[in-house]
């Protein structure tokens, strides 16, 4: 006999386990719902769109764009896309044979517009040189991101969501709200946002709902054998000599569990590979058992490192990284820091002892000294 959701017996009451229908996951939050009601308010068919991401864009900002550029088309709208750096190769098959990257035109190609979407940004300052061009804009501009908020946002229409796994999570529920089609293409290009932004369903913003929606995407024709070929499985010799020689850079400190690897400024060239194939080395240390805090310096070699932390554990990097001008997420931040690499290596680590033997470190201004 069933009573108040327990199975009773003649002996034993069994409580019956919690049933999540998967309908219930994919189903967007109202909060969410809203706002992205809000967001197409201001799209409308026949609009010359341009979408645009952060520098450097990875898996999650290609993958939105890409498939936010295909539902786009289901509501009447072509649009453009203008990033501030190239489409990066490892991502070019999102691309396909319908859309056309206009990146290399540099801001002119922002115009003419009547609307601009902007993903994965929280920062218009992510935007590199396409900056100060977007922060003229008298046009709608319209953002759709999972960062923490910034000071200076790219636009004033915003989906906006921490709780989102990777924007491409945002973009499913754009697609959902508005009840647009799920081809393979698009599809395939919000699970190369979502697999990459999660490292594979492996870290901490792998959600129930991930899976629900990557399931979704499986079903709409995604083939997770040929995605991992492309984006995982298709290394070039340089990547891997470039991975053996930052590897003999390795540093631990296991009394912080504070572990750092590093690249010269000369070792694009040197390895004959592109910034894309630098992509995942600091998980190399973030690997390492112990380990609360990983870092991973890049010269840049113009007086400027690069800097991307992760975390482990209960270690806020995105806070850490504000210290110098940075941010991210919690678990995953980054920072542009002036200085040599020395310097800079040298004054992160001690900032990040600081921090991570009582949750602070020095301030922001003395960081940066």
């Amino acid at each position: 006999m069933l009573r108040g959701g327990v199975l009773w017996g003649a002996a034993f009451a069994f409580p019956l386990p919690l049933v999540v229908q998967s309908s219930d996951l994919i189903k967007p939050p109202a909060p969410r719902q809203a706002a992205i009601e809000r967001l197409a308010a201001e799209l409308h068919s026949g609009q010359r769109v341009v979408l645009s991401t952060h520098m450097n864009a990875d898996g999650d900002a290609c993958g939105s764009v890409a498939g936010l550029a295909r539902l786009l088309r289901q509501l009447g709208i072509e649009s453009r896309i203008v990033n501030p750096t190239p489409w990066p190769a490892t991502f070019a098959f999102l691309l396909g044979d319908d859309l056309v990257d206009h990146t290399a035109k540099g801001a002119a190609a922002l115009t003419p517009l009547d609307a601009l979407i902007v993903l994965d940004v929280s920062d218009v300052k992510r935007l590199g040189g396409l900056a100060d061009t977007v922060r003229k804009l008298t046009v709608p501009r319209l953002v759709i991101d999972h960062h923490i908020a910034s000071d200076e946002p790219a636009g004033d229409v915003m989906v906006s969501d921490t709780t989102a796994c990777a924007t491409g999570e945002l973009v499913f529920d754009f697609a959902t709200v508005l009840g647009l089609e799920l081809t393979e293409p698009i599809a395939t290009a919000l699970y190369a946002a979502i697999l990459t932004d999660t490292g594979g369903f492996r870290f901490s913003n792998t959600t129930p709902r991930a899976h629900a929606i990557a399931g979704q995407l499986l079903a709409a024709g995604v083939d997770p054998e040929e995605m991992y070929r492309r984006i995982y499985a298709s290394v070039s010799p340089g990547r891997l000599a470039l991975l053996r020689d930052a590897l003999s850079t390795l540093e631990v400190d296991r009394d912080y569990g504070i572990a750092w690897i590093s690249v010269p400024a000369d070792a694009l060239d040197r390895y004959d590979v592109s910034s894309e194939d630098l992509e995942g080395i600091v998980e190399h240390p973030r690997s390492i058992s112990g380990t609360r805090l990983a870092v991973f310096f890049r010269d840049l070699g113009y007086g400027k490192v690069k800097v991307s932390f992760r975390s482990t554990g209960d270690v806020d990097v995105n806070r850490f990284a504000r210290q110098f001008g940075g941010g991210g997420h919690a678990k995953a931040a980054g920072a542009l820091i002036p200085g040599s690499m020395e310097d800079v290596r040298l004054r992160v680590i001690s900032a990040a002892r600081a921090f991570v033997s009582n949750g602070t470190g020095p301030s922001p201004k003395e960081a940066l000294v």
